[in-house]
This record gives structure tokens, sequence and C-alpha cells, in this order.
């Protein structure tokens, strides 16, 4: 029997930066605390939400170490490690795990795009290079690879490899992925626009953007499908649903950072080439937030 590493709302967090581009560790702080104390399931720290391509492997290293030794143990902390680079990947992998992550985010290899069986054989070295649970990553629409649900499948044969980040937005693959891989794989949703779609498939959860902003209603859309309420869960799905599109109309984390700095929470700046929202997005997030409620009008 796997171990599932956490049911619901993970929330895919942001890395906020201090003026001078250095990670703001006392802003963070406040955001996981805000998280935690708001009902969100699991940490997912140094992510695509997190800028993590921008960090150093000591800065990603540091962060993590510093996320583990805030959280204590009160939900789990899901490391990004992952890298197009096998030999990195596998050394990240470890000092991940030295410091404390109860287990670890991995894409698929991007820009130096590989073959089915080269990813097979990138993740088999991740497995066994630790010994804490591997969450895959799947997100071709930015990384150009098309992780397969038969290759899924096999990986699920290895003892850590516990479950997948579906991040294709196609529910087609969402349903080969359950119908192909053990009962006890989890598939979380990459998408905050499907999640309960995907739940319906058989989903575990969402890592989610959306909770950096909202995580009790996450969490809470979560936690009402599991309960058997669908008619609830689907009416937090639809009513977040408009803002979720303004979260991805530019490139993310850079809407989502704008809206984390709205609801009065330490956003912190970019790292390049990451920038600044456009004024129209800054102006549709102000409407949609005032409507949600998260700003007075």
């Amino acid at each position: 029997m796997k171990m599932s590493v956490f049911t619901g709302s993970g929330v895919a967090i942001i890395t906020p930066f201090k003026d001078n581009g250095d990670v703001d560790f006392e802003a963070l702080a406040k955001l996981l605390d805000f998280q935690v104390e708001n009902g969100t399931d699991a940490i997912v720290i140094c992510g695509t939400t997190g800028e993590a391509s921008t960090l150093t492997d000591e800065e990603q290293i540091e962060t993590v170490a510093f996320t583990v030794d805030h959280i204590k143990g009160r939900v789990p902390v899901v490391a990004g490690a992952g890298s197009n680079n096998t030999i990195h990947g596998e050394a990240l992998s470890r000092s991940l795990e030295a410091v404390g992550a109860d287990a670890l985010l991995h894409v698929t290899p991007y820009y130096n795009k590989t073959s089915q069986k080269g990813l097979y054989e990138h993740f088999a070295v991740m497995a066994d290079s630790v010994h804490i649970p591997i969450i895959l990553y799947n997100v071709p629409g930015r990384t150009g690879m098309d992780l397969k649900p038969e290759t899924v499948a096999r990986l699920a044969a290895f003892d850590n490899i516990v479950a997948i980040k579906d991040a294709t937005g196609n529910l087609a693959t969402t349903v080969d992925l359950r119908s192909q891989c053990p009962a006890d794989f989890d598939i979380y949703s990459g998408n905050d626009d499907v999640t309960v779609p995907v739940l319906s498939c058989g989903g575990a959860g969402v890592i989610s953007v959306l909770a950096n902003i909202f995580p009790k209603e996450v969490h809470d859309m979560c936690a009402l499908w599991q309960q058997g309420d669908q008619a609830g869960a689907l009416a937090i799905q639809c009513r977040f649903q408009k803002l979720v599109h303004i979260l991805f109309s530019e490139p993310n984390p850079i809407p989502v950072k704008a809206a984390v700095h709205m609801r009065g929470l330490p956003a912190g700046g970019y790292r390049a080439p990451m920038t600044t929202p456009t004024d129209a997005t800054i102006a549709a997030l102000k409407v949609e937030m005032t409507r949600l409620g998260a700003l007075e009008g």
C-alpha cells in the first residue's frame, strides 16, 4: 500500500523576494502561517509558482529547510526537485530529503526533450536516490514533454512514486491515469479550473495556485467533495472560476503575486524574466477580488 502524501488542497506557494532580490524568509513565514491557519493540507514549496527555476541550488535547499523548520510537522512539506539534468535532479533530491522534506515534486525534464523511455529512466533514478515519496509532475504546456499514462503506470511500480500532479488540463488523460494506475496511486489536479472535474475522475485533491489567496475555500472545496457534497464543491469551483482565469491571463506567478499583495500579504517582487503584471490584469484582479469579498469596494 502506497503512502498518500496528502488529501485535499496543497498550495503551490509563492516565494517572496526582498527588494535586493534575496528570498524574504520573514515574509515566507507569514505566508506559511496564513496557509496553515486557513486549512491548507500541504505546502508545495519551490515549484513553478515558487519561481524555482530562478533559484540557485543553495537558495532552494535553504528555502525548503526554512519551510520544514517553520511548519514543524503541522502539514506535509512537498519540495520541488525537478531538473532537466538527471544527475543534477538526483543530487538535489538527496539534499532536499536531507533537510527534512516530506516528499518531492518532480517535473518532467524540459528543453532537452527525451522519449518515454528516457522519462522512465530519469524518474527511476529519482526514485532510487531517496527514501521519501515522489509526486510526478506533468505540465506539457510549460515543458514541451508529455508523460504518458502508460509510462506513469510503469513508474507507479516504484514504492515511493506515489502520485502525479496532472497539469494537462485534459480530463481524458486524467481518466486514463486513473484506469491504468493502481488505486492507491494519487492523482492531483494541477489546474485550478478543473479541480472538481479531476476529483470526479478519482483525484485526491489539487496542487493549487488559487490557494495562495483563498486557502480556506480551496480546502473546503476538496473537503466537501470528499464528504459527498458534490453540489457544494462545484459551487465553490464555479464561484472562483473567473478569478482562476485571471490568475492565468499572464504567465504564472505574475498575477498571483499581485493578488497576494492585494490581499494584504507579503508577496515581494519577481525574479527576471518574470515581471510585473499589466494594468489590465491589475484592474481585472481588483474587480474580481472585490466581488469575492477579498477587497473593500
